[in-house]
């Protein structure tokens, strides 16, 4: 059964989700100092499986996990994993409102390919939206003639595998539920991570398991709040909302590392919030199911 198209259900498990993923921004940061980003990807898929394993349970259990598109899952998680070292591993290396400035190349690239690969439509209000969001990034980032930081190519090559991500999510959501697709991700990421995680392991303090508990929580949640998010409404419509994560990761830049915030950085806000609330006004075209 396919989930009604709702903007207004879409934006409250987006909010979810941006939560989560301010936090594990928080978390990740606590974390890689100290270990390789291949364990902490490791720890947060083997962890985050146990910690879905009550929703798996209300979903009809491991059966109702039985998926007829094992290649698109595969397929899907071998990009979102490298998307996610390339973004834990840029934390690393720049201060947090460029990283996520630099993320929000994004939707740009997300657009694009829903309109290739999903048949979605950009309209005038869409491309509205997406331009001021945009527009937005920009004038925070402040892009200028100097060479790029290392961690600003590393980011951006994340941004691209984000998005392959995400437009593959949306088509998955015709055929496949929230819980069966972040089911499928920690299993297979799981897998994926494990013989390089062995190579560089090293034994975590106390300190740094809460750490690392946070970070597979609010990986793991953050995921599945996206995709509910993405069953509501069209990825043109969801990924706008996750601009909001600009000025807020600025600001908590601001609060916890000392990075400076700025009118740059107020004025972009101000342009994101506004392709936001535009965004939001319209309602989604109902989606067709696919076929299995």
């Amino acid at each position: 059964m396919t989930p009604e198209p709702s903007n207004l259900k879409a934006a409250a498990w987006m909010a979810g989700s941006i939560t989560c993923f301010l936090v594990m921004s928080v978390a990740g940061r606590a974390t890689t100092p100290t270990l390789d980003v291949v364990q902490v990807l490791e720890l947060r898929s083997v962890i985050g499986f146990f910690m879905i394993l009550p929703l798996v349970h209300m979903a009809g259990g491991f059966r109702a996990m039985a998926t007829r598109r094992p290649m698109m899952h595969l397929s899907r998680n071998l990009v979102h994993y490298v998307g996610q070292y390339a973004w834990l591993y840029a934390l690393t290396l720049i201060p947090l409102a460029e990283l996520i400035s630099i993320e929000f190349t994004t939707p740009f690239w997300a657009a694009i390919l829903a309109v290739v690969f999903l048949g979605e439509k950009l309209n005038r209000g869409k491309l509205i939206a997406i331009g001021l969001g945009l527009v937005g990034v920009v004038i925070i980032l402040r892009p200028t003639g100097a060479s790029l930081d290392p961690g600003h190519l590393v980011m951006l090559g994340g941004a691209v595998c984000f998005a392959v991500s995400l437009v593959m999510v949306k088509s998955m959501t015709r055929t496949e539920n929230a819980v069966r697709v972040v089911f499928w991700m920690l299993i297979i990421q799981s897998v994926i991570g494990l013989v390089p995680a062995i190579l560089v392991w090293r034994a975590p303090t106390l300190e740094l398991w809460l750490w690392i508990v946070l970070v597979a929580f609010t990986g793991t949640f953050s995921h599945y709040c996206l995709t509910r998010a993405l069953a509501h409404a069209d990825a043109t419509v969801v990924l706008p909302m996750d601009f909001l994560r600009v000025p807020l990761s600025a600001l908590i830049g601001w609060l916890i590392y000392q990075e400076k915030i700025d009118v740059y950085v107020a004025g972009g806000a101000i342009l994101i919030l506004l392709g936001n609330l535009l965004n939001l006004q319209r309602r989604p075209a109902v989606t067709e199911p696919e076929r299995p």
